[in-house]
C-alpha cells in the first residue's frame, strides 16, 4: 500500500489558485499555476513566489557540531561564520554524491543544513551517524520549518516593503533573523533561480499569512505563484545542478566541475577523502567526461537520457532538458567526452528519438544576471 503524499502548511492555497498539483519526493506540491513560461519571464523580468517547504531542514547545535559537520560533508563548515551560508555536499565513501546542501550557521554552535526533499531521510541519517562522538546533537527539524521563497529582481523592494530588517546589508549566501509581516523569520539571501531574491524559514503555522502578506506587497511589481515546472528551466538556465539528474551516488564533485566544494586544507579526516583526492587527480590530468551546455539549433526540445553523438558514435549523455524562455531555443546539460567539451566544437548532436539534432556546444551557464 503506498502512502498519500504529503502536503505543505499552503496545499489548500495552492489549490485555491488552481495550481496543477504534482507529486515530488512524496510531497503534493504546486507544478504550474498557469503558464510555466509566464511564471519563468516573471521571476526573470519581476518576482515570483515559491512554496519550498518539502526541502528537509537539519539542525546540529553543540560545541562541536562544526567538527562533526567537518567530518561529514566535503566543506570547511567550522570556519563558516555566524549568519553566513555555505554551498557543499556529504559523499559516501566512495565519493559519490549523497546530496548538494547548503548550511546555514545561526549561532556559535547551531547549524541549519538544508537537504533536498527526496534526499532528506538519507541525509539525516548519515548525519546522525557520522556526528556520533562528536559533542553535538543532531536534530530533524523538518516538521518545524516551511519555506517561502521570493525571487526575481523586484524581490528586494517586495520584501523591503513588510520587514525592518537590513536587507541591504545582507549578502548573497547569508542570513539573519527578523520579521516579515510580523511573522519571525531567518530571513536567507539564497535561491535557486539565477535571481536575486530571498528564502525565508518560518513556522508552518505562519505560513499562509507571509504568503498573503508577500502576495499582497507584490502585486503593483507583477509577482506572481510559481511552480516546481519553472524552479527547473530557471535553475537550468542558471546551470544549477539538480539531484538526479547531473549529481548523482556515481558522480563525484569532481566530475560535476564542483570540486570548489571540496576542501583538503581542513582540520581532521572526512568521510570520502581517499576517493575524492583520487577524483581531483583524475580530473586534473584527464577527465574522462565533462560538464557541458548544449543549445539546440532546431526546435526539438532534449531530456535527460538521451545520448550526445559526434559522427555516429555516444559521446555522452544528456542530464537536464528542457526549451529555455529567455534563449527561445532548447537547451540541455550533459556529460559529454573531454575531446567533444570545448565551447564551440562542431559536429556534436543529441539523438532525439533516432534523428541526430544539431547542438551547439557551450559553457555552463545559459544565463548570468547582471548585478
Amino acid at each position: 500500500m503506498t502512502e498519500a503524499p504529503r502536503r505543505t502548511a499552503l496545499d489548500a492555497l495552492h489549490r485555491a489558485l488552481g495550481a496543477t498539483m504534482t507529486d515530488f519526493a512524496g510531497w503534493d506540491m504546486p507544478l504550474r499555476y498557469g503558464s510555466e513560461r509566464d511564471e519563468h519571464v516573471a521571476v526573470r523580468t519581476r518576482a515570483g513566489l515559491f512554496d519550498l517547504s518539502h526541502m528537509g531542514e537539519i539542525t546540529l547545535t553543540g560545541p562541536q557540531a562544526g567538527r562533526a559537520l567537518d567530518h561529514a560533508l566535503v566543506g570547511n563548515l567550522s570556519a563558516l561564520a555566524v549568519g553566513r551560508a555555505r554551498y557543499t555536499m556529504i559523499c559516501n565513501a566512495e565519493g559519490g554524491i549523497l546530496d548538494d546542501l547548503i548550511v546555514y550557521r545561526l549561532a556559535d554552535q547551531e547549524f541549519m543544513v538544508v537537504a533536498n526533499a527526496s534526499n532528506a531521510q538519507v541525509v539525516l541519517d548519515a548525519l546522525t551517524e557520522r556526528a556520533a562522538g562528536f559533542e553535538t546533537d543532531v536534530r530533524d527539524d523538518r516538521e518545524n520549518y516551511a519555506l517561502i521563497a521570493v525571487q526575481g529582481p523586484a524581490s528586494p523592494g517586495i520584501l523591503k516593503s513588510v520587514t525592518d530588517a537590513d536587507l541591504d546589508g545582507l549578502k548573497y549566501y547569508a542570513g539573519l533573523p527578523g520579521t516579515v509581516a510580523g511573522v519571525s523569520a531567518l530571513i536567507a539571501r539564497t535561491g535557486y533561480t539565477g535571481e536575486d531574491g530571498f528564502e525565508l524559514f518560518v513556522a508552518p503555522g505562519d505560513a499562509e499569512k507571509l504568503w498573503q502578506a508577500l502576495t499582497e506587497a507584490g502585486a503593483e511589481a507583477g509577482l506572481v505563484p510559481c511552480g516546481l515546472s519553472c524552479r527547473d528551466t530557471l535553475r537550468l538556465e542558471a546551470g544549477m545542478p539538480l539531484y538526479g539528474h547531473e549529481l548523482t551516488t556515481a558522480t563525484t564533485p569532481f566530475d560535476a566541475g564542483l570540486g570548489r566544494v571540496v576542501k583538503f586544507d581542513k582540520e581532521g579526516d572526512f568521510v570520502g577523502r581517499a576517493a575524492l583526492q583520487a577524483a581531483a587527480e583524475r580530473a586534473a590530468s584527464a577527465p574522462p567526461r565533462k560538464l557541458v551546455g548544449l543549445i539546440a539549433q532546431g526546435r526539438r526540445v532534449p531530456r535527460a537520457g538521451f545520448a550526445v553523438t559526434a559522427g555516429g558514435e555516444v559521446v555522452g549523455e544528456v542530464t537536464s532538458g528542457a526549451p529555455s524562455p529567455t534563449l527561445g531555443k532548447p537547451i540541455a546539460i550533459a556529460y559529454v567526452d573531454a575531446a567533444h567539451a570545448a565551447p564551440g566544437t562542431e559536429g556534436v548532436c543529441v539523438d532525439i528519438r533516432g534523428t541526430h539534432e544539431p547542438y551547439e556546444v557551450v559553457a555552463l551557464p545559459f544565463y548570468k544576471r547582471e548585478r
